[in-house]
């Protein structure tokens, strides 16, 4: 879903019609002059806005979520929320297209007719991202946020994988180079101050929850893409907002019948919104936000800056955790982060054999 940036020229393309020699003077033995690479384009104010956006609610989400499932937290049923998040989308999908898109509500049903293949093919996705929110709160219930938010960058490394399996992408070596250093730091910050790994029932949990999120995240971001990228021509001119209602539909219907299936003993008894207190509200309504955030960094920005913004968050949730919840991140933490963020901005980064300083930059 991300879009694709324009690559750099290479600083060796030579001008296709090189200058004419006069007669007079004798030809040149030197090789034409070379056109330098483009400058990349500034970025936009908005895209500046969009990405702080993504950033903080990353870092919302992640902290609000420990927050709200914290020890001392009443418990709600991690179904409910889902489907509260999912409603969410829809309401503010419907809003997006009705207010900012200025498109009639008759028109999501013209999408849905378009390409109904579309509407079914996103089960799969739709219920993987069910699985994902259900497992962020559980790994959230047993992880420090800082750890959680390191760790789920995995992601990126099963997107890598499921787009060479699914879409036949290819990688470049900075890419594989990036993933080596992205599992390296993932494994430096789960390990304790003392070099040991976190061997406790809580913190296994938790990982493999998290890991979990990694995988499904990577398969269904990918095959959503390969959904959208089979749609019928006439069903592409639609915003992304559309497939946000459409995928929070099929969403909506899965969930339910999860909740009714699995919970409906609780909810009979306590209803379905037992326990969901302000902290638990703002971290559903934060999570919601985070599919409509994403569409817009899309629009006005692109892939690379958005790795860029996963970087900041996973530092900002770090610091934000140590002051509102005092938690204790070391040296290893710090190492870990540092080799996330260089492995973030890496993969999603062009032009790296330029120089940085020195006569050539």
């Amino acid at each position: 879903m991300a879009a694709r940036p324009i690559p750099y020229l290479p600083l060796s393309v030579a001008s296709d019609n090189p200058p004419p020699q006069t007669p007079s003077s004798p030809p040149s033995s030197s090789p034409p002059p070379t056109k330098p690479a483009p400058s990349p384009a500034a970025i936009s104010t908005k895209a500046l806005q969009t990405l702080s956006l993504l950033a903080l609610q990353n870092c919302a989400k992640n902290l609000l979520t420990r927050h709200a499932l914290s020890a001392d937290a009443p418990r709600f049923l991690y179904s409910a929320a889902v489907l509260g998040s999912e409603l969410t989308k829809l309401s503010l999908s419907f809003l997006y297209i009705v207010l900012v898109d200025r498109q009639p509500p008759s028109s999501i049903v013209a999408f849905f007719r378009s390409s109904p293949r579309s509407t079914l093919l996103l089960a799969v996705p739709a219920a993987t991202y069910n699985a994902q929110q259900t497992l962020e709160y559980v790994a959230l219930s047993h992880l420090p946020a800082p750890t959680f938010a390191v760790c789920v960058q995995l992601k990126q490394f099963f997107t890598a994988l499921f787009a060479v399996a699914l879409l036949k992408r290819s990688l470049r070596l900075s890419q594989v180079l990036s993933l080596v250093l992205l599992t390296t730091g993932v494994m430096l910050c789960s390990m304790r101050a003392d070099g040991s790994p976190p061997l406790d029932a809580d913190a296994v949990t938790g990982l493999v929850a998290t890991l979990l999120i990694a995988l499904s995240s990577g398969f269904a971001s990918v095959y959503t893409e390969k959904v959208i990228k089979s749609a019928p021509p006439r069903a592409r001119h639609y915003s992304l907002a559309y497939m946000q209602f459409q995928l929070a539909s099929v969403s909506l219907v899965i969930m339910g019948a999860y909740a009714l299936v699995s919970d409906a003993a609780a909810i009979a008894e306590f209803g379905l919104l037992h326990n969901i207190g302000p902290a638990a509200f703002l971290a559903i309504l934060s999570s919601a936000l985070g599919g409509l955030t994403v569409a817009a960094v899309l629009k006005h920005a692109d892939a690379i800056l958005k790795g860029y913004a996963s970087a900041v968050s996973v530092v900002l949730t770090g610091v934000l955790s140590t002051v509102f919840f005092g938690t204790q991140l070391g040296a290893l933490y710090a190492l870990g982060i540092v080799n996330v963020c260089v492995s973030l901005v890496l993969y999603n980064s062009r032009g790296l054999d330029r120089n940085m300083c020195g006569p050539g930059s």
